[in-house]
């Protein structure tokens, strides 16, 4: 079985320190949650960015700095910018962090409802941007699914050009207005893709680590952290990003896989490291 490549979602756009002090805002905040990331296991940082407030912007600028803090220190890790950015936000407002050329960034396959007013908009024509933009500087996306319709999508236009094969999935489960965090729903969307693309499951909230495990079995990979899930177990807040990463280890250790290096998840995913 692949050894396991470990992403984690440092901040979100959403989560804020009310929800847990933990949460990065600063570019120092976020070099210190990379780093014990990484330290703990993580190849991949799924990166959103803020400004020293907290509020959520896709600045290329920002993301720059941001991204050069972490490099500077943690040369070798993976860095996955979002292009989901926040809801409102326009395409080209998201797609500013591709214009720093990363080796990844997320393609959101559908439109979602997040509750109440609040619709995650993402039309056919805006994934299909997405898609020429990540063909066009070789950029490898993680297609973000929170729906089996979303699958179908992102077939559809690989198809059609827009998405290159081996796809790589990201199964986001137990989102308000997306596919539950069961178990039956994991097995309904690992049966819907390809045999040559690869996985992973970020589990929302309570379905993060049980969701963790399952993909730890069926030879999938994982993303946690603190943009999905602020809490190590029932009511205890996590102090970091790095024990949620040291978590999934343990328990990937108890099932017998083991932890892939950045230089490994790069071989497993097909990247050329930029």
């Amino acid at each position: 079985m692949e050894k396991l490549i470990i992403t984690a979602a440092i901040s979100g756009a959403e989560v804020t320190k009310e929800h847990n002090p933990a949460v990065p805002y600063t570019i120092e905040e976020c070099v210190r949650e990379a780093g014990l990331a990484y330290e703990a296991g993580a190849s991949i940082i799924h990166l959103h960015v803020r400004t020293d407030d907290g509020t959520p912007t896709q600045d290329k600028n920002r993301f720059k700095e941001v991204m050069d803090a972490i490099k500077e220190k943690y040369p070798e890790v993976i860095i996955q910018p979002s292009t989901g950015g926040a809801v409102g936000m326009t395409n080209d407002e998201r797609l500013e962090p591709t214009e720093l050329n990363p080796e990844m960034a997320t393609l959101d396959c559908g439109t979602l409802n997040f509750g109440g007013d609040e619709i995650f908009e993402n039309t056919e024509n805006t994934i299909k941007y997405f898609g020429e933009r990540m063909i066009e500087r070789n950029i490898k996306p993680e297609l973000e699914v929170f729906d089996k319709s979303m699958i179908d999508m992102a077939l559809r236009l690989h198809k059609k050009g827009f998405i290159k094969a081996p796809m790589h999935f990201n199964f986001v489960m137990g989102v308000n207005g997306g596919i539950s965090g069961t178990l039956r729903d994991f097995v309904f969307l690992r049966e819907s893709i390809p045999s040559d693309a690869t996985y992973c499951v970020a589990g929302i909230g309570r379905f993060e680590f049980s969701l963790a495990a399952a993909s730890i079995i069926d030879g999938g990979h994982v993303r946690v952290g603190l943009e999905d899930n602020t809490y190590i177990s029932k009511g205890v807040l996590t102090k970091s990003n790095g024990e949620l990463v040291e978590k999934v280890v343990r328990i990937a250790k108890e099932l017998g896989r083991e932890i892939a290096t950045p230089a490994e998840a790069r071989v497993i995913l097909g990247l050329s490291k930029k």
